[in-house]
């Protein structure tokens, strides 16, 4: 029998020393428990994704220095396998280590280098072209890195009838894709034969959040034994001969939306505390967006970490602002209340000259926006807090939100979250509340209320936008699936729908490219995943 430790860490990118320290005592910790091997995430060393930091040459050589202070560090626990950025005579290398008794005794280079989406490896790395085996506990195990999984080829196609292949990962979360993994290591065990250890990473790293979620995967292609998702894990388990044995782990997520609010509330605690920010300030207007993010960062920082500020104009209703004061109290955050008719009077009275013969428009409904904007940051300068913009994807894929204004801030938590989605978690939230005996954070009437920026007398959201329920469906096909108009029509989508929504999207790029960062949650999200030009003539 031979046991295994898959060593699921939160690591941080850069934090060389810290990364060493924290993978030593997990080591330390699976020697205890008796593992005759531990393996730790893809990039581990260096933290995942390091991008452009692996074009400096004194990053990659203190990352090498750090790989042999984790030798150094675990020579006297089990084998260590763990990622790395390898150097050699025709570039760099995704890696992987076994390091043992002090030294490294093997390194793998990563073969299948992905580069779509949020993946562009083949900037900095140059693909290996060799299958690893070494040996540890008495089996044989072969070495892999995350994408290699993805293929029939090399090097998991040279891995037939080795008892165990090792699959260090940085594979982020999005909807799906649990799935979408489980699938991918079936085919890879049934195709080998072999047990097959998916070791993943955990935390928020900007945009991404890396689930965790490592698991065995029997040469059956069943999962046997899974480690937690969205915390870090020690998973050891037992192999011998067809079967496998582990302590019960934590339960994974019941549904999409409490694995997506769990993504969320990971990305955004992250994002907060490694970038050094004490506290969290956000405009609470008494509309479900800007609560639901108030929440989640309550469940991310805890409460006496949260500060809301609201900002009611001459068109916000007395309705919203109770809504903003209820929802305070039930998170139990700090509320403060700065009026801004005020300052847009002194605005209106500064441009009267200018703008004189020109009747009210969206420019006085954006200068509301950009005045809350100023005050946020007003906090964040004088407190060190980091401001949350609260927009959703909707309003940014179509550019129903105000640059410089309601834009604004250092972290856009729901970011990548369809207003439909938007409504969901918030019942979701609540429900769990209710379920622990919690009073539910979120007003009812919050979420019971049309949706409206309230910029204008009488504004809602449907002034402006078709309903959301018709809206998101033609985003995520010409976002995420990438569908024109007319493949969109051949579908079963109204032409005139989709004509307006692709005429949104396409011209407020300019927008979305300076908005702040925030969570991914879906396949294809605004920034990293999807790029297109600004300056654009091609209507499609």
């Amino acid at each position: 029998m031979s046991r295994l430790a898959l060593g699921q860490v939160n690591l941080t990118v850069g934090d060389l020393t810290g990364n060493v320290d924290r993978m030593a005592a997990m080591a330390d910790d699976a020697t205890k428990a008796g593992a005759d091997l531990i393996a730790f995430p893809e990039l581990a060393i260096t933290g995942y994704p390091p991008e452009d930091l692996v074009l400096r040459p004194e990053f990659v050589r203190e990352g090498l220095e750090a790989l042999d202070a984790l030798a150094r560090r675990t020579a006297t626990t089990c084998p260590v396998v763990v990622g790395f950025v390898d150097r050699s005579e025709v570039g760099l290398h995704n890696a992987a280590a076994l390091l043992r008794d002090g030294t490294v005794e093997t390194r793998y280079h990563k073969v299948q280098l992905p580069n779509f989406g949020v993946f562009d490896e083949r900037r900095y790395f140059v693909p290996g072209t060799q299958a690893v085996r070494i040996e540890a506990g008495g089996l044989t195990c072969g070495l892999s890195v995350c994408e290699d999984a993805w293929h029939a080829g090399v090097p998991f196609a040279r891995y037939a009838g080795v008892p165990l292949i090792v699959n260090i990962n940085g594979s982020p979360y999005h909807r799906g894709k649990r799935e979408e993994r489980a699938d991918i290591l079936r085919d890879r065990a049934r195709e080998t034969g072999a047990w097959i250890a998916y070791i993943n990473a955990v935390g928020g790293q900007d945009e991404l959040v890396f689930d965790g979620g490592s698991m065995l995967v029997g040469p059956d292609g069943s999962v046997r034994q899974r480690a937690s998702m969205f915390s870090e894990d020690l998973l050891i388990v037992d192999l011998h001969g067809g079967t496998s044995f582990a302590e019960p782990r934590e339960a994974w997520p019941v549904d999409d939306a409490d694995e997506v609010w769990r993504a969320l509330v990971l990305g955004l605690g992250d994002y907060v505390r490694k970038n050094g920010f004490r506290e969290a300030v956000l405009g609470l207007s008494g509309g479900i967006d800007s609560a639901l993010t108030a929440t989640l960062a309550v469940d991310a920082l805890g409460a006496d970490s949260v500060r809301g500020l609201a900002m009611p104009s001459p068109f916000s209703s007395t309705e919203s602002l109770d809504d903003a004061v209820d929802c305070a109290k039930r998170l139990g955050i700090r509320l403060d209340t700065i009026g801004i008719t005020g300052t847009f009077d002194a605005y209106r009275y500064a441009l009267a000259e200018v703008f004189a013969g020109h009747p009210d428009d969206v420019t006085e409904e954006n200068l509301q926006a950009r005045i809350r904007g100023t005050l946020l940051m007003a906090l964040s300068n004088k407190f060190g807090s980091i401001v949350l913009a609260t927009g959703n994807k909707s309003e940014y894929a179509v550019g129903y939100s105000t640059l410089y204004g309601d834009m604004a801030g250092g972290f856009a938590p729901i970011k990548d979250v369809p207003k439909t989605l938007v409504y969901e978690l918030a019942d979701r939230r609540n429900a769990t509340a209710a379920e622990r005996g919690e009073t539910p954070p979120i007003p009812e009437r919050t979420i019971t209320k049309p949706p409206s920026a309230e910029l204008r007398l009488d504004q809602k959201d449907t002034d402006s936008l078709p309903p959301y329920d018709e809206l998101d469906p033609v985003i995520e096909a010409y976002v995420e699936s990438d569908l024109g108009v007319d493949d969109m029509v051949s579908t079963g989508f109204d032409r005139g729908l989709a004509e307006r929504v692709v005429s949104m999207i396409d011209r407020t790029e300019y927008k979305r490219r300076q908005a702040a960062p925030g969570v991914k949650i879906t396949p294809k999200a605004f920034g990293r995943d999807r790029r297109m030009p600004i300056t654009n003539r091609y209507a499609g």
